[in-house]
């Protein structure tokens, strides 16, 4: 007995060491829900790697972007591996504040991720400097019992005319279903990814190729005009403060006849588990209005490794194992083919079993590979970006033009005032950056 307890109380002591000396990594990430399901199985990780602990900072979108952006900028050390988008990467990279991820493994396959999402986490030194999460396009997720019920039939590639009429006819307030949900919260990853989308397929732009701000052109009066007449015949209240998860949660309980948005949404409110329409919903394209570009966006959630980390190692196993092959066999096991985190794999698409799982996969896959970096509105642009504007400016002159739209919708202001301010701010910004001689 003396023996026995003195086995277990070294056992115990062992286990208190291998606590203590494990290397804990700090995460920052967003609170979608492919994000919050990878905590869940956190323990799978660290069971087998037990010198590694994980802990999570789990924030919103508006929040993680600003504190990341800070901490990176700043070398403040707060967080060993940060969630961030495509917009980030190759500008950080260039910057000299991420890490390049060389280390992934044998059997990680870095070729079998997407063309198009790997070609955006690519530094010019021709390295990988983030690995993605979840790669997403945008497109039409839509109730098929309101929309018979309307007496229409939805085109797999629509127009913005067709779904405009669709949603006030499959709007019914009295019983609290909106026509149609679209972003309407402030931030450059919120409502001006969307409308910056919905301005391409009207022939808008950001700049000319001289870098001139483009907010005082019909294409983007076009734009914000058909935007708030539409929110406000068929949206739901409060629309301004809603983002990506808040219109998921209204399209789950039944409350969105339409909605357009993240191709990742697609498992979200196909689950029965979660979504008390999920039996009902069926898929299209982004709207056009005839001008050959579509409105949907093209966007990667990456894990990466700000540069002086201390924890390089143990973060690029950890980045390893949740991007890898067989994280998604393990969400797979767990959680069913349909639920895996969608968009970075081409081995994925060729899976014949995710591919009978997810209704989705095949317009999910043909919304990523119609995004068009390089090419992304109908006149010439000087800058690569379908949502966004690849320079380092973006990011605050996209949330103060979110700003101005958001209070349009919330009925703060005009749609002409709103494009005048976001004008001058561009103007300004452009100017003082130097883009405008």
């Amino acid at each position: 007995m003396k023996n026995l307890c003195a086995a277990l109380l070294c056992a115990t002591s062992l286990l208190a060491y291998d606590s203590a000396s494990a290397e804990t990594l700090t995460i920052a990430t967003v609170n979608n829900g492919d994000m919050i399901r990878m905590q869940g199985l956190t323990s799978e990780f660290t069971s087998a790697n037990p010198d590694i602990q994980v802990e999570w900072v789990t924030l919103e979108e508006n929040v993680l972007r600003e504190r990341v952006t800070t901490d990176v900028a700043t070398k403040g050390g707060q967080y060993d591996i940060m969630t961030i988008g495509t917009y980030e990467v190759p500008i950080w990279a260039k910057q000299g504040w991420l890490l390049p991820l060389d280390n992934l493994g044998a059997d990680y396959d870095v070729d079998d991720l997407l063309p198009a999402i790997r070609s955006g986490l690519t530094g010019e030194d021709g390295k990988l400097y983030a690995a993605p999460f979840y790669g997403e396009s945008s497109f039409i997720m839509y109730r098929k019992d309101l929309m018979e019920k309307a007496g229409l039939t939805m085109p797999d590639a629509p127009t913005w005319e067709f779904v405009a009429d669709a949603a006030r006819k499959m709007t019914d307030r009295a019983n609290g279903i909106n026509g149609i949900c679209l972003r309407g919260k402030a931030g450059w990853g919120e409502n001006t990814a969307f409308l910056t989308t919905m301005s391409n397929s009207f022939g808008a732009r950001w700049f000319d190729e001289n870098w001139q701000p483009q907010f005082d052109q019909p294409e983007w009066k076009n734009t914000l005009d058909f935007y708030l007449k539409l929110m406000n015949d068929a949206g739901p209240q409060g629309a301004s403060s809603n983002g990506f998860n808040e219109n998921l949660a209204l399209f789950q309980q039944g409350k969105c006849g339409m909605w357009i948005d993240a191709t990742v949404a697609a498992s979200f409110v196909t689950n029965p588990k979660d979504s008390t329409v999920a039996d009902k919903v069926d898929f299209a394209l982004a709207p056009d209005t005839g001008l050959g570009k579509r409105a949907n966006w093209l966007w990667a959630w990456n894990l990466a490794i700000p540069a002086g980390s201390q924890k390089s190692a143990s973060a690029e196993k950890f980045i390893s194992w949740a991007t890898g092959k067989a994280y998604a066999e393990l969400v797979a096991s767990k959680e069913g083919w349909a639920n895996v985190p969608p968009g970075t794999r081409t081995s994925l698409y060729e899976n014949a079993e995710y591919q009978k799982a997810a209704p989705f996969a095949k317009m999910t896959i043909d919304s990523i590979n119609a995004a068009d970096p390089k090419n992304p509105t109908v006149k010439p642009v000087p800058y690569v970006g379908v949502q966004f504007v690849a320079i380092p400016e973006f990011q605050g002159l996209g949330t103060t033009v979110g700003q101005l739209f958001s209070a349009a919708l919330a009925g703060q202001m005009s749609a002409d005032d709103a494009l005048a301010q976001a004008q001058q701010a561009s103007v300004r910004e452009m100017t003082r950056a130097g883009y405008i001689k």
